[in-house]
């Protein structure tokens, strides 16, 4: 793959590992280090250091190997199907569960069980890594996820969170009392500026986001909530609750190291109806999650707290 970037007069003088940082979040920071070391990123057609600050119209190009993936196998884990036909599977995803195979998560994925269930029944459109792939939901978030499993399909789901007509609604349970019953977060989420595993709404470099939230109850220093998606971008309702004073209970990377239901694992949210246009039929479908375990049982222990 190969990139290249005009610098302008507002990065004068960013470090060049710090502007490829922001302008390629799908790169880590050790990364874009390994590919400076290794010449397969330089200035004006010369190979720099970490530490080069760019110039006012230098050119940065990128040229980067393409990384041998390792074999992914089907194994025969147990799916939670919400609805399944010859184009779509939705699924119920537990918490704990990786969507996709990644450095670190190779097997025990959803996309494992996913090679396993329906076989070379998968959209190929995302690669070897991503089968039926089109949007993901975090490790520990639980709910409705759609799966692909032809390019046909893909396309059109693809097109569909593109224009932002997919029905995606969550639920979640926050920290302290929201002042208003509903409102609205219009704020852009890009990469950290400092840690690059987060996301912030004051990244440099960043994309436009929309959560619309309601509140569903109300137990004094918490409250559960319901949050549609306007846009998708990756950690979008951890960030902007937690932008507006409200991170996520159980969320140790955006609220609270410590948490203060000690059973609690990861952050309470969870994908709960999910409703698009089918891309053969052109009917609407939706699906609805069930309220999972760990979820309804924090909510009892909030309303018998009250």
């Amino acid at each position: 793959m190969s990139r290249s970037f005009i610098i302008k007069k507002e990065n004068n003088s960013v470090r060049i590992d710090r502007f490829l940082a922001d302008a390629c979040p799908e790169l880590s920071r050790s990364r874009i280090q390994k590919l400076i070391k290794d010449n397969c990123i330089t200035v004006n057609e010369k190979p720099v250091k970490s530490n080069y600050r760019l110039l006012t119209d230098d050119k940065v190009s990128l040229s980067i190997p393409d990384l041998k993936e390792p074999d992914i196998l089907p194994e025969d884990i147990p799916l939670d199907i919400l609805y399944e036909d010859e184009d779509v599977i939705i699924v119920n995803k537990p918490k704990g569960m990786v969507v996709h195979p990644a450095p670190g998560h190779y097997s025990g994925t959803l996309v494992n069980a996913l090679l396993y269930h329906c076989k070379d029944q998968l959209s190929g459109i995302n690669g070897d890594l991503r089968p039926g792939i089109v949007h993901r939901i975090d490790m520990d978030t639980t709910g409705s996820l759609i799966v692909c499993k032809n390019d046909l399909a893909h396309q059109s789901l693809s097109e569909q969170l593109k224009e932002h007509s997919i029905h995606r609604i969550y639920i979640a349970i926050v920290h302290g009392n929201l002042k208003e019953d509903e409102g609205t977060i219009n704020a852009p989420i890009g990469r950290h500026p400092i840690d690059r595993k987060k996301m912030s709404v004051h990244a440099k470099v960043s994309r436009h986001a929309v959560t619309h939230y309601k509140v569903l109850e109300r137990f004094g220093d918490y409250t559960y909530i319901q949050c549609k998606l306007e846009t998708g971008r990756t950690h979008q309702i951890r960030v902007h609750m937690a932008s507006i004073g409200h991170p996520l209970v159980g969320d140790a990377v955006y609220g609270p190291k410590k948490c203060p239901f000690p059973h609690l694992v990861g952050q309470t949210l969870h994908a709960k109806t999910l409703g698009f246009i089918h891309p053969r039929t052109g009917e609407y479908i939706e699906v609805n999650a069930p309220i999972p375990k760990y979820f309804s049982n924090l909510l009892n222990t909030l309303r018998n707290k009250i």
